[in-house]
């Protein structure tokens, strides 16, 4: 059964941090390239951070750059998400699913994020 629940969101101040969990099901996450993605009010979902199935590769959005930082547990089947430096755009809600997921795919039912200035 696949499965994927986030949590660590919260409200916060801008220039704080914040570090995201992924509790996935083995069938959703081994094996599979893993993304964090987020929606903000009125606009489409977007992907943020992936990391390949090993691990060893990362990438990140231009407006996360330098700030969020992805990791995986492959023994835990955990995905993280660390965030820094935290703007007010950065506010929405944080899903994680495969880097490649669809919108008509299952979703978990994400964790919201707050960054207030």
């Amino acid at each position: 059964q696949v499965q994927l629940v986030e949590s660590g969101g919260g409200l916060v101040q801008a220039g704080g941090s914040l570090r995201l969990s992924c509790a996935a099901s083995r069938s959703a996450f081994t094996g599979y390239d893993m993304g964090w993605f987020r929606q903000a009010p009125g606009k489409d979902r977007e992907l943020v951070a992936s990391v390949n199935w090993s691990g060893s590769r990362t990438d990140y959005s231009d407006a996360v750059k330098g700030r969020f930082t992805i990791v995986r547990d492959n023994y835990k089947n955990t995905l993280y998400l660390q965030m820094n430096s935290l703007k007010s755009e950065d506010t929405g809600l944080y899903y994680c699913n495969k880097k490649r997921a669809k919108k008509d795919d299952y979703w978990g039912q994400g964790t919201q994020v707050t960054v207030s200035s």
